[in-house]
C-alpha cells in the first residue's frame, strides 16, 4: 500500500544532520560506552549478573551505608526494578543489608570483601581504558574531559 506521506521512502543517502547534530561525538559515546562496559559486561555473565548488578556494586562501594532510597535516588530507577538486582546481589553475598540505627525501617547497603573484590575486578579494565585514553593528554586535558562528562550529566535537551 503506498504511503501518501513519504513516511516510508528509502534514503540511500548517509544521515548527515547539516551542522545542527554532532554525529561525531554521538558515535564516539556510543563506541567508547561499547567498548568501555565489554570487560565488566564478560566478567558479570559468568556470575549471571548484567549493567543493573555492575551500578549496584559500585555505587554501593563508592558510598558504604547508603541507602535503599539514596541508591534509588543515584541509579534514577523504580524499587521494583532495583529489588531483584539488590535481592540477587544479597543473595549472592555481595552485599549486606543493615537496618538503620535510627529508623530500623531503613535499610543501609555495604559491601562484603566479595562484593569489593567484584567491584575492583569490574573497575580495573575500564581503569586501564581510562589511563590509555589520556596517555597523550595533560592535565588540562583531563579536567576538559571531566567538564564535558558533568556538562552531559541532566543536561535537559532543547
Amino acid at each position: 500500500m503506498p504511503d501518501r506521506n513519504g513516511a516510508h521512502e528509502l534514503h540511500e543517502d548517509a544521515m548527515t544532520g547539516d551542522g545542527r547534530i554532532d554525529f561525531e561525538i554521538i558515535e564516539g559515546l556510543f563506541f567508547a560506552y561499547r567498548d568501555f562496559i565489554s570487560d565488566p559486561d564478560a566478567i558479570l555473565e559468568k556470575s549471571g549478573f548484567g549493567r543493573a548488578h555492575h551500578r549496584v556494586v559500585h555505587f554501593v562501594n563508592r558510598e558504604p551505608g547508603m541507602t535503599v532510597a539514596d541508591l534509588l535516588d543515584t541509579l534514577k530507577i523504580t524499587k521494583q526494578s532495583l529489588a531483584r538486582v539488590l535481592k540477587q546481589l544479597i543473595d549472592s553475598g555481595y552485599i549486606q543489608q543493615v537496618a538503620g540505627p535510627e529508623d530500623r525501617r531503613q535499610r543501609k547497603l555495604y559491601p562484603t570483601r566479595a562484593g569489593r573484590a567484584l567491584a575492583l575486578a569490574l573497575a580495573e579494565p575500564q581503569s586501564r581504558r581510562i589511563a590509555r585514553a589520556f596517555e597523550e593528554m595533560d592535565a588540562g586535558d583531563r579536567r576538559t574531559v571531566i567538564r564535558f562528562l558533568t556538562g552531559m550529566q541532566n543536561a535537559k535537551s532543547e
